[in-house]
Protein backbone atom coordinates (compact mmCIF):
# COMPACT_ATOMS: atom_id res chain seq x y z
CA UNK A 1 0.00 0.00 0.00
CA UNK A 2 1.13 3.52 -0.69
CA UNK A 3 -0.28 6.85 0.43
CA UNK A 4 -0.58 10.10 -1.46
CA UNK A 5 0.92 13.27 -0.03
CA UNK A 6 -0.81 16.64 0.36
CA UNK A 7 -0.05 17.46 -3.30
CA UNK A 8 -1.61 14.19 -4.54
CA UNK A 9 1.73 12.57 -5.38
CA UNK A 10 2.15 8.84 -5.00
CA UNK A 11 5.27 6.71 -5.14
CA UNK A 12 5.18 3.84 -7.61
CA UNK A 13 7.02 0.99 -5.89
CA UNK A 14 10.47 0.16 -7.24
CA UNK A 15 9.52 -3.40 -8.24
CA UNK A 16 6.61 -2.14 -10.35
CA UNK A 17 8.83 0.54 -11.94
CA UNK A 18 11.42 -2.12 -12.76
CA UNK A 19 8.85 -4.57 -14.14
CA UNK A 20 7.13 -1.90 -16.24
CA UNK A 21 10.46 -0.29 -17.21
CA UNK A 22 9.32 3.08 -15.93
CA UNK A 23 12.26 5.46 -15.85
CA UNK A 24 12.54 8.83 -14.17
CA UNK A 25 10.78 11.37 -16.34
CA UNK A 26 8.75 8.82 -18.34
CA UNK A 27 5.29 10.17 -19.18
CA UNK A 28 2.37 8.26 -17.67
CA UNK A 29 -1.32 8.34 -18.51
CA UNK A 30 -3.75 8.18 -15.59
CA UNK A 31 -7.23 6.72 -15.96
CA UNK A 32 -10.05 5.76 -13.65
CA UNK A 33 -12.49 2.95 -14.21
CA UNK A 34 -16.11 2.61 -13.13
CA UNK A 35 -15.11 0.90 -9.89
CA UNK A 36 -13.03 3.90 -8.82
CA UNK A 37 -9.69 2.23 -9.51
CA UNK A 38 -6.85 4.45 -10.70
CA UNK A 39 -4.85 3.04 -13.61
CA UNK A 40 -1.37 4.21 -14.57
CA UNK A 41 -0.22 3.44 -18.11
CA UNK A 42 3.10 4.24 -19.72
CA UNK A 43 2.59 6.75 -22.49
CA UNK A 44 4.25 6.01 -25.81
CA UNK A 45 4.39 9.06 -28.10
CA UNK A 46 5.43 6.92 -31.04
CA UNK A 47 2.70 4.41 -30.17
CA UNK A 48 0.18 7.16 -30.91
CA UNK A 49 1.54 7.11 -34.45
CA UNK A 50 1.54 3.32 -34.86
CA UNK A 51 -0.59 3.49 -38.01
CA UNK A 52 1.90 5.83 -39.70
CA UNK A 53 4.84 3.78 -38.36
CA UNK A 54 3.33 0.63 -39.85
CA UNK A 55 2.81 2.31 -43.23
CA UNK A 56 6.36 3.67 -43.20
CA UNK A 57 7.83 0.23 -42.37
CA UNK A 58 5.73 -1.42 -45.09
CA UNK A 59 6.79 1.20 -47.63
CA UNK A 60 10.50 0.68 -46.85
CA UNK A 61 9.97 -3.05 -47.17
CA UNK A 62 8.10 -2.88 -50.50
CA UNK A 63 10.19 -0.22 -52.22
CA UNK A 64 13.65 -1.13 -50.90
CA UNK A 65 13.35 -4.75 -49.84
CA UNK A 66 14.34 -3.91 -46.25
CA UNK A 67 13.08 -5.84 -43.25
CA UNK A 68 12.17 -3.06 -40.84
CA UNK A 69 10.94 -2.70 -37.27
CA UNK A 70 9.85 0.48 -35.53
CA UNK A 71 9.67 0.45 -31.74
CA UNK A 72 9.05 2.72 -28.80
CA UNK A 73 11.34 2.55 -25.75
CA UNK A 74 10.00 -0.86 -24.71
CA UNK A 75 8.34 -2.83 -27.49
CA UNK A 76 8.09 -3.24 -31.26
CA UNK A 77 5.06 -1.35 -32.58
CA UNK A 78 5.49 -1.92 -36.35
CA UNK A 79 7.21 -4.58 -38.44
CA UNK A 80 7.52 -5.30 -42.16
CA UNK A 81 9.51 -8.01 -43.91
CA UNK A 82 9.56 -10.09 -40.72
CA UNK A 83 6.80 -11.91 -38.88
CA UNK A 84 4.59 -9.28 -37.28
CA UNK A 85 3.31 -11.89 -34.84
CA UNK A 86 6.88 -12.71 -33.75
CA UNK A 87 7.84 -9.08 -33.11
CA UNK A 88 4.66 -7.18 -32.17
CA UNK A 89 4.44 -6.06 -28.55
CA UNK A 90 7.58 -8.02 -27.58
CA UNK A 91 10.02 -6.57 -25.05
CA UNK A 92 13.36 -5.32 -26.43
CA UNK A 93 16.74 -6.82 -25.53
CA UNK A 94 19.09 -4.80 -23.32
CA UNK A 95 21.62 -4.71 -26.19
CA UNK A 96 19.08 -3.11 -28.49
CA UNK A 97 18.07 -0.64 -25.77
CA UNK A 98 21.75 0.33 -25.54
CA UNK A 99 21.73 1.14 -29.28
CA UNK A 100 18.91 3.61 -28.58
CA UNK A 101 20.66 5.13 -25.58
CA UNK A 102 23.73 5.90 -27.72
CA UNK A 103 21.61 8.37 -29.73
CA UNK A 104 23.49 7.74 -32.97
CA UNK A 105 23.35 5.63 -36.10
CA UNK A 106 24.27 2.00 -35.47
CA UNK A 107 25.69 -0.12 -38.28
CA UNK A 108 26.44 -3.78 -37.68
CA UNK A 109 29.76 -5.39 -38.40
CA UNK A 110 30.58 -9.06 -38.67
CA UNK A 111 31.63 -9.29 -35.01
CA UNK A 112 28.41 -8.19 -33.35
CA UNK A 113 24.99 -9.76 -33.76
CA UNK A 114 22.34 -7.90 -31.82
CA UNK A 115 18.80 -9.18 -31.73
CA UNK A 116 15.86 -6.82 -31.20
CA UNK A 117 13.92 -9.34 -29.09
CA UNK A 118 14.97 -12.40 -27.12
CA UNK A 119 15.03 -15.45 -29.39
CA UNK A 120 14.51 -13.39 -32.54
CA UNK A 121 15.52 -14.91 -35.88
CA UNK A 122 16.88 -11.65 -37.27
CA UNK A 123 19.65 -9.30 -36.21
CA UNK A 124 20.05 -5.54 -36.39
CA UNK A 125 21.75 -4.40 -39.58
CA UNK A 126 21.25 -0.66 -39.14
CA UNK A 127 19.41 1.33 -36.48
CA UNK A 128 18.67 4.95 -35.66
CA UNK A 129 16.99 6.21 -32.48
CA UNK A 130 13.86 8.34 -32.85
CA UNK A 131 14.31 11.60 -30.94
CA UNK A 132 11.49 14.03 -30.20
CA UNK A 133 11.95 17.27 -28.26
CA UNK A 134 15.38 16.02 -27.19
CA UNK A 135 14.07 12.74 -25.73
CA UNK A 136 14.60 9.25 -27.14
CA UNK A 137 11.14 7.85 -27.85
CA UNK A 138 11.98 4.83 -29.98
CA UNK A 139 14.06 3.42 -32.80
CA UNK A 140 13.88 2.43 -36.46
CA UNK A 141 15.96 -0.58 -37.47
CA UNK A 142 16.59 -2.69 -40.51
CA UNK A 143 17.11 -6.38 -39.87
CA UNK A 144 18.89 -9.22 -41.61
CA UNK A 145 19.12 -12.95 -41.03
CA UNK A 146 22.84 -12.79 -40.19
CA UNK A 147 23.11 -9.22 -38.89
CA UNK A 148 25.54 -8.18 -41.57
CA UNK A 149 25.57 -4.92 -43.46
CA UNK A 150 27.58 -4.49 -46.62
CA UNK A 151 29.40 -1.29 -47.53
CA UNK A 152 27.26 -0.95 -50.66
CA UNK A 153 24.20 -0.70 -48.40
CA UNK A 154 24.92 3.00 -47.80
CA UNK A 155 21.39 4.05 -48.86
CA UNK A 156 20.03 1.73 -46.15
CA UNK A 157 21.54 3.93 -43.44
CA UNK A 158 20.11 7.09 -45.02
CA UNK A 159 16.65 5.51 -45.31
CA UNK A 160 16.69 4.45 -41.66
CA UNK A 161 17.89 7.90 -40.55
CA UNK A 162 15.17 9.55 -42.64
CA UNK A 163 12.46 7.35 -41.12
CA UNK A 164 13.67 8.09 -37.57
CA UNK A 165 13.81 11.83 -38.27
CA UNK A 166 10.33 11.83 -39.81
CA UNK A 167 8.75 9.95 -36.90
CA UNK A 168 10.52 12.19 -34.37
CA UNK A 169 9.16 15.32 -36.03
CA UNK A 170 5.64 13.88 -36.13
CA UNK A 171 5.60 13.48 -32.36
CA UNK A 172 7.08 16.85 -31.40
CA UNK A 173 4.82 19.17 -29.49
Amino acid sequence: MTRGDDLGRVVIPKEIRRTMRIREGDPLEIYTDRDGEVIFKKYSPIGEWSHIATQYAETLNKTCGLSVIICDRDTVIAAAGVSKREYSDRRLTPEFEEIMENRSLYSANENNRISVIEGGNHYVSCAMPVVSDGDIIGCVASLSVDGSKKEEDFPEAKLIQTAASFLGRQTEA
